[in-house]
């Protein structure tokens, strides 16, 4: 396992100890969001927690809150979902459905000013974690 995912587990672990927690994976290639996502909720797994996973391809937004974030709000049991898509996601509407965001990229693909953690996977075995200064970037880069 990635020490990059193990590091991000235990940053999310801290922020959000308990309940049913949400985190979203995205970035501009949705499929490859999907094994950041895979990679992230095993290192989720290994410090014990339980997890769901669910990929959505388009990102539509009404479709993830009535078919996955809705019901998974109304369970029991405490969980981690860990949802991957692409960089909609991370929409202005769209960006409260989720307790913690992870924005992945490669190479110099923009990160996305929202997220909470921004990792490279140029080579999905190797992932680095990038820390972005946006003091210099416009506004709406990003967004």
């Amino acid at each position: 396992m990635s020490d990059v995912w193990a590091g991000i587990a235990g940053e999310f672990l801290h922020l959000y100890p308990r309940g049913c927690r949400l985190l979203a994976v995205a970035g501009a290639d949705a499929d490859r969001s999907s094994r950041a996502a895979d990679d992230l909720a095993a290192a989720l797994r290994d410090t014990g927690q339980q997890v769901r996973r669910a990929h959505s391809a388009d990102g539509d937004e009404q479709t993830l809150r009535d078919d996955v974030v809705s019901p998974f709000r109304t369970a029991q049991e405490p969980e981690v979902l860990v949802v991957s898509g692409p960089g909609v996601l991370l929409a202005t509407t769209a960006r409260g459905m989720w307790n913690f965001a992870v924005w992945q990229l490669a190479g110099d693909e923009p990160p996305h000013t929202v997220a909470n953690a921004i990792v490279d996977v140029t080579d999905p075995d190797a992932p680095t974690r990038r820390f972005a200064d946006y003091c210099a970037a416009p506004a709406s880069w990003g967004a």
